[in-house]
Protein backbone atom coordinates (compact mmCIF):
# COMPACT_ATOMS: atom_id res chain seq x y z
CA UNK A 1 0.00 0.00 0.00
CA UNK A 2 1.37 3.37 -1.00
CA UNK A 3 0.96 6.69 0.81
CA UNK A 4 -0.42 9.40 -1.46
CA UNK A 5 -0.10 12.58 0.56
CA UNK A 6 3.44 13.61 1.37
CA UNK A 7 4.29 17.28 1.81
CA UNK A 8 6.70 18.26 -0.99
CA UNK A 9 8.40 20.83 1.26
CA UNK A 10 8.97 18.88 4.45
CA UNK A 11 8.45 15.24 3.55
CA UNK A 12 6.07 14.94 6.48
CA UNK A 13 2.64 13.39 6.23
CA UNK A 14 -0.18 15.83 5.60
CA UNK A 15 -3.46 15.70 7.50
CA UNK A 16 -4.69 13.04 5.06
CA UNK A 17 -2.88 10.02 3.64
CA UNK A 18 -4.51 7.64 1.18
CA UNK A 19 -3.13 4.11 0.92
CA UNK A 20 -4.09 2.22 -2.21
CA UNK A 21 -4.08 -1.35 -3.43
CA UNK A 22 -5.16 -2.58 -6.86
CA UNK A 23 -6.26 -6.16 -7.49
CA UNK A 24 -7.35 -6.94 -11.06
CA UNK A 25 -10.05 -4.35 -11.89
CA UNK A 26 -10.71 -3.41 -8.22
CA UNK A 27 -8.98 -0.65 -6.29
CA UNK A 28 -9.10 -0.32 -2.51
CA UNK A 29 -8.35 3.15 -1.12
CA UNK A 30 -7.85 3.63 2.62
CA UNK A 31 -7.78 7.30 3.70
CA UNK A 32 -6.21 7.98 7.10
CA UNK A 33 -6.36 11.24 9.02
CA UNK A 34 -8.60 14.28 8.57
CA UNK A 35 -10.94 15.45 5.81
CA UNK A 36 -10.05 19.13 6.00
CA UNK A 37 -8.76 21.77 3.55
CA UNK A 38 -6.71 20.08 0.85
CA UNK A 39 -8.28 16.63 1.22
CA UNK A 40 -10.00 16.87 -2.17
CA UNK A 41 -6.65 17.51 -3.88
CA UNK A 42 -5.11 14.51 -2.12
CA UNK A 43 -7.99 12.35 -3.30
CA UNK A 44 -7.71 13.68 -6.86
CA UNK A 45 -4.03 12.68 -6.92
CA UNK A 46 -4.82 9.20 -5.59
CA UNK A 47 -7.58 8.65 -8.16
CA UNK A 48 -5.38 9.90 -10.99
CA UNK A 49 -2.74 7.34 -10.09
CA UNK A 50 -5.13 4.40 -10.54
CA UNK A 51 -4.87 2.29 -13.71
CA UNK A 52 -7.43 3.05 -16.40
CA UNK A 53 -8.67 -0.56 -16.29
CA UNK A 54 -10.01 -0.19 -12.75
CA UNK A 55 -13.78 -0.71 -12.83
CA UNK A 56 -14.54 -0.61 -9.11
CA UNK A 57 -13.18 1.74 -6.46
CA UNK A 58 -13.85 1.00 -2.79
CA UNK A 59 -12.93 3.45 -0.03
CA UNK A 60 -12.62 2.22 3.57
CA UNK A 61 -13.20 5.38 5.63
CA UNK A 62 -12.56 3.76 9.02
CA UNK A 63 -9.20 5.54 9.39
CA UNK A 64 -10.70 9.04 9.07
CA UNK A 65 -11.25 10.49 12.55
CA UNK A 66 -12.17 14.12 11.77
CA UNK A 67 -14.13 15.85 9.03
CA UNK A 68 -15.28 19.40 8.42
CA UNK A 69 -17.20 20.87 5.49
CA UNK A 70 -14.19 20.17 3.21
CA UNK A 71 -15.19 16.52 3.51
CA UNK A 72 -18.20 17.31 1.34
CA UNK A 73 -15.78 18.43 -1.40
CA UNK A 74 -14.03 15.08 -0.95
CA UNK A 75 -17.35 13.35 -1.67
CA UNK A 76 -17.96 15.61 -4.67
CA UNK A 77 -14.63 14.52 -6.17
CA UNK A 78 -15.64 10.88 -5.75
CA UNK A 79 -19.02 11.50 -7.34
CA UNK A 80 -17.47 13.37 -10.28
CA UNK A 81 -14.97 10.57 -10.81
CA UNK A 82 -17.76 7.99 -10.89
CA UNK A 83 -19.67 10.06 -13.46
CA UNK A 84 -16.66 10.71 -15.71
CA UNK A 85 -15.38 7.14 -15.75
CA UNK A 86 -17.23 3.81 -15.95
CA UNK A 87 -16.22 2.89 -12.40
CA UNK A 88 -18.48 1.97 -9.48
CA UNK A 89 -17.39 3.97 -6.41
CA UNK A 90 -18.31 3.28 -2.78
CA UNK A 91 -17.20 4.92 0.46
CA UNK A 92 -18.09 2.87 3.53
CA UNK A 93 -17.10 2.20 7.17
CA UNK A 94 -17.62 5.75 8.43
CA UNK A 95 -17.11 6.13 12.18
CA UNK A 96 -17.23 8.63 15.01
CA UNK A 97 -17.33 12.35 14.24
CA UNK A 98 -17.22 11.98 10.41
CA UNK A 99 -20.30 9.75 10.60
CA UNK A 100 -22.04 12.43 12.67
CA UNK A 101 -21.22 15.05 10.02
CA UNK A 102 -22.80 12.85 7.36
CA UNK A 103 -25.93 12.62 9.50
CA UNK A 104 -26.10 16.41 9.87
CA UNK A 105 -25.60 16.84 6.13
CA UNK A 106 -28.50 14.47 5.45
CA UNK A 107 -26.32 11.86 3.73
CA UNK A 108 -26.40 8.08 3.95
CA UNK A 109 -23.98 7.11 6.74
CA UNK A 110 -23.48 3.64 5.24
CA UNK A 111 -22.36 5.08 1.90
CA UNK A 112 -22.92 8.83 1.28
CA UNK A 113 -22.42 8.33 -2.47
CA UNK A 114 -25.55 6.22 -2.72
CA UNK A 115 -28.15 9.01 -2.56
CA UNK A 116 -26.10 11.13 -4.96
CA UNK A 117 -26.51 8.47 -7.64
CA UNK A 118 -30.31 8.69 -7.35
CA UNK A 119 -30.63 12.43 -6.92
CA UNK A 120 -33.44 13.90 -8.99
CA UNK A 121 -33.47 17.27 -10.70
CA UNK A 122 -34.33 20.16 -8.37
CA UNK A 123 -37.97 21.13 -8.28
CA UNK A 124 -39.37 24.62 -8.17
CA UNK A 125 -41.99 26.02 -5.88
CA UNK A 126 -42.70 25.83 -2.12
CA UNK A 127 -41.49 22.24 -1.76
CA UNK A 128 -38.04 23.02 -3.17
CA UNK A 129 -37.83 26.14 -0.98
CA UNK A 130 -38.54 24.04 2.11
CA UNK A 131 -35.81 21.58 1.09
CA UNK A 132 -33.34 24.43 0.55
CA UNK A 133 -34.14 25.89 3.98
CA UNK A 134 -33.70 22.50 5.62
CA UNK A 135 -30.33 22.00 3.92
CA UNK A 136 -29.18 25.48 4.96
CA UNK A 137 -30.17 24.75 8.56
CA UNK A 138 -28.37 21.42 8.52
CA UNK A 139 -25.24 23.08 7.14
CA UNK A 140 -25.37 25.72 9.88
CA UNK A 141 -25.64 23.02 12.57
CA UNK A 142 -22.80 21.10 10.91
CA UNK A 143 -20.52 24.15 10.92
CA UNK A 144 -21.29 24.88 14.59
CA UNK A 145 -20.59 21.31 15.65
CA UNK A 146 -17.32 21.21 13.71
CA UNK A 147 -16.21 24.48 15.33
CA UNK A 148 -17.02 23.15 18.80
CA UNK A 149 -15.05 20.00 18.06
CA UNK A 150 -12.07 22.04 16.85
CA UNK A 151 -11.99 23.90 20.17
CA UNK A 152 -12.27 20.61 22.06
CA UNK A 153 -9.39 19.06 20.11
CA UNK A 154 -7.23 22.15 20.67
CA UNK A 155 -7.93 22.03 24.41
CA UNK A 156 -7.41 18.32 24.88
CA UNK A 157 -3.60 18.23 25.35
CA UNK A 158 -3.53 20.78 28.19
CA UNK A 159 -6.56 19.17 29.85
CA UNK A 160 -4.88 15.75 29.71
CA UNK A 161 -1.74 17.25 31.26
CA UNK A 162 -3.75 18.80 34.08
CA UNK A 163 -5.49 15.50 34.74
CA UNK A 164 -2.12 13.77 35.00
CA UNK A 165 -0.90 16.40 37.46
CA UNK A 166 -3.96 15.96 39.68
CA UNK A 167 -3.61 12.18 39.55
CA UNK A 168 0.04 12.36 40.62
CA UNK A 169 -0.50 15.06 43.23
CA UNK A 170 -3.70 13.85 44.86
CA UNK A 171 -3.68 10.13 44.11
CA UNK A 172 -6.95 10.19 42.19
CA UNK A 173 -8.03 8.28 39.12
CA UNK A 174 -8.22 9.76 35.63
CA UNK A 175 -12.01 9.99 35.84
CA UNK A 176 -11.85 11.64 39.28
CA UNK A 177 -9.30 14.15 37.97
CA UNK A 178 -11.65 15.01 35.11
CA UNK A 179 -14.54 15.64 37.51
CA UNK A 180 -12.29 17.77 39.74
CA UNK A 181 -11.26 19.95 36.79
CA UNK A 182 -14.82 20.30 35.59
CA UNK A 183 -16.12 21.15 39.06
CA UNK A 184 -13.35 23.69 39.56
CA UNK A 185 -14.39 25.26 36.27
CA UNK A 186 -18.03 25.45 37.38
CA UNK A 187 -17.31 26.74 40.88
CA UNK A 188 -15.01 29.49 39.62
CA UNK A 189 -17.05 30.27 36.48
CA UNK A 190 -13.88 29.78 34.44
CA UNK A 191 -13.46 27.91 31.14
CA UNK A 192 -12.20 24.36 31.59
CA UNK A 193 -9.21 24.95 29.32
CA UNK A 194 -8.21 28.01 31.39
CA UNK A 195 -8.39 25.97 34.60
CA UNK A 196 -6.29 23.19 33.05
CA UNK A 197 -3.69 25.66 31.74
CA UNK A 198 -3.39 27.29 35.20
CA UNK A 199 -2.93 23.91 36.91
CA UNK A 200 -0.29 22.90 34.37
CA UNK A 201 1.61 26.20 34.58
CA UNK A 202 1.59 26.10 38.37
CA UNK A 203 3.77 22.98 38.57
CA UNK A 204 6.47 24.31 36.26
CA UNK A 205 9.66 25.71 37.77
CA UNK A 206 9.01 29.36 38.47
CA UNK A 207 5.45 29.00 37.21
CA UNK A 208 2.71 31.32 38.49
CA UNK A 209 0.57 30.13 41.41
CA UNK A 210 -3.10 29.49 40.87
CA UNK A 211 -5.21 32.66 41.05
CA UNK A 212 -7.09 32.88 44.39
CA UNK A 213 -10.50 32.13 42.88
CA UNK A 214 -9.18 29.01 41.12
CA UNK A 215 -7.27 27.87 44.20
CA UNK A 216 -10.41 28.16 46.34
CA UNK A 217 -12.55 26.37 43.76
CA UNK A 218 -9.98 23.59 43.37
CA UNK A 219 -9.85 23.02 47.13
CA UNK A 220 -13.63 22.76 47.28
CA UNK A 221 -13.69 20.35 44.32
CA UNK A 222 -11.01 18.18 45.91
CA UNK A 223 -12.84 18.18 49.27
CA UNK A 224 -16.03 16.97 47.61
CA UNK A 225 -14.19 14.07 45.99
CA UNK A 226 -12.64 12.80 49.23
Amino acid sequence: MTPAALSPLTGRLNTLVIDSRVEADRALLVPRGELVHGCADTLTDALSALPAAVGRIELDMGGVYFMDSAGLQFLDVLGDHARRRPAAVTATNWKGQPRRILELAGLDTADPLRPAAHRTAPRSGPASSAVALERAERLHVLQEEVEQLRHALASRPVIDQARGILMATHGCTSEEAWHILRETSQLSNTKLRTVAAAVTAGVEAGGPPLPPELRTALRRALARRR
